[in-house]
């Protein structure tokens, strides 16, 4: 039985190509590196060492890195990164204090509202919106509404209650949940009907 000339041709080449023989005696790109002595010598170079001593300063960019602490924390959280728990200790959101004038920063918070509350809640906080119906978005001008504190309804955007989800990913800036209360609370105050919704 004779092979066909293709089928002979196949094999030499991939005898030639698939072995590669040389490989193992080619230079490696760290033993290159090693060629140079300026990179071999850098750690003992008289550079300076910013933390290795307390007394030298470490000063970064101003806003790059946070030194006055954060906000601290007051929900259940996810400790063991299964499924999200929702929820806060309410007694410590209710002592939060809105550090903000309720005028301040409500075309933020009209902005905000609009982009990530209104599909749920209506654009005028009714319960209206394009998908309230479908998963039962509350009204914001209900009498029960009107009487969480400012800290509860922030503990609400920052962590979920129910079947809302936190939006502390969505809104990181504690500035943000504040402006988006301050909205929620002008809604209530300029509707009318007393919301009985």
């Amino acid at each position: 039985m004779t092979w066909p000339r293709a089928s002979v041709l196949g094999l030499l080449v991939m005898s030639v190509t698939g072995c590669n023989f040389y490989y193992n005696t080619l230079p490696s790109p760290d033993d290159a590196v090693k060629l140079v002595p300026w990179f071999d010598h850098m750690v003992t170079s008289p550079a300076v060492h910013p933390y290795q001593r307390w007394d030298i300063p470490r000063t970064t960019v101003p806003g790059t890195v946070p030194v006055t602490g954060s906000e601290g924390e007051w929900g259940t959280g996810n400790p063991l990164g299964v499924a999200p728990t929702y929820g806060f200790d309410v007694a410590a959101a209710d002592g939060i204090i809105n550090p903000t004038d309720l005028r301040a920063m409500l075309a933020q918070g009209d902005t905000l509202y609009q982009t990530f509350c209104a599909v749920c809640h209506g654009a005028a906080g009714a319960a209206d919106g394009p998908v309230s119906a479908k998963i039962g978005g509350r009204s914001l001008l209900t009498p029960i509404a009107r009487g969480f504190s400012d800290g509860y309804l922030y503990s609400i955007i920052k962590y979920g209650r129910g079947i809302m989800p936190q939006y502390r990913d969505k809104l990181p800036s504690p500035a943000q949940r504040w402006a988006i209360v301050n909205y929620v609370r002008a809604l209530q105050a300029n509707n009318s009907n007393g919301g009985n919704d």
